[in-house]
């Protein structure tokens, strides 16, 4: 399968005041950026993540979002939804992220990516759009895109080729890992062959889950 880079985005050094109940800054508010840009081991060059703790770190170093997907949003929303508008570091088109795998290892520009977890909507998501429920109706269209984990420094650039260069023998999507995070807890026991390929932070978090539900099902 290959898709194509559309944009490539990143945040810079002006991040975005966000108001309410725990005002401060996000990175949210990513722009696209030209020619080729860096990608190290933690993420683009000159893109800055500010909540480790929920963005960033080896598993969740890149973020991608599809074309395809923000056209769903722009007829939804009726706006204009340009690249970097859901705070991704790449927006892709001919792919469906949705149902990439946990695993799943994509070739871009010089750059090995491999496909981690969903990305779950937040408070300061619904705050940029200026959207009070988004995080309700982003939860249940289910159209998340996926974080990347670095294999592979390189340089990437839009028009680069999205190639997918393996897909591992199992049948766990981001759709899926986003589902059982959220609205369908009951699927947790499902996540467990691919559990390896989850950001590192998170594995002992979702196998303790794993086995709790498991364990409440004998």
């Amino acid at each position: 399968m290959i898709g194509r880079l559309d944009a490539v985005c990143v945040s810079g050094s002006e991040l975005l005041p966000l108001p309410g109940r725990r005002p401060g800054r996000s990175g949210i508010d990513k722009k696209p950026v030209a020619g080729r840009v860096a990608v190290g081991e933690l993420g683009l060059d000159g893109d800055v993540q500010v909540n480790r703790k929920y963005h960033g770190g080896e598993g969740q170093a890149l973020y991608a979002y599809a074309q395809e997907d923000a056209d769903w949003w722009v007829a939804e929303l009726d706006r204009e939804l340009p690249p970097g508008r859901f705070g991704e570091n790449l927006r892709t088109s001919g792919l469906d992220l949705t149902e990439a795998l946990l695993g799943e290892r994509w070739r871009v520009g010089m750059a090995l990516l491999e496909v981690t977890a969903p990305r779950i909507p937040c408070a300061n998501f619904a705050r940029f759009w200026d959207v009070p429920d988004l995080v309700r109706r982003f939860t249940a269209r289910g159209t998340v895109g996926t974080y990347l984990r670095v294999l592979e420094t390189g340089e990437v650039g839009a028009g680069d080729e999205v190639e997918v260069v393996d897909r591992p023998d199992h049948e766990v999507s981001v759709g899926l890992v986003f589902r059982a995070y959220t609205t369908q807890k009951y699927r947790l026991p499902q996540l467990e062959p691919a559990l390896r390929y989850l950001p590192l932070k998170d594995q002992p978090k979702i196998a303790a889950r794993i086995a709790a539900r498991t364990a409440a099902v004998l």
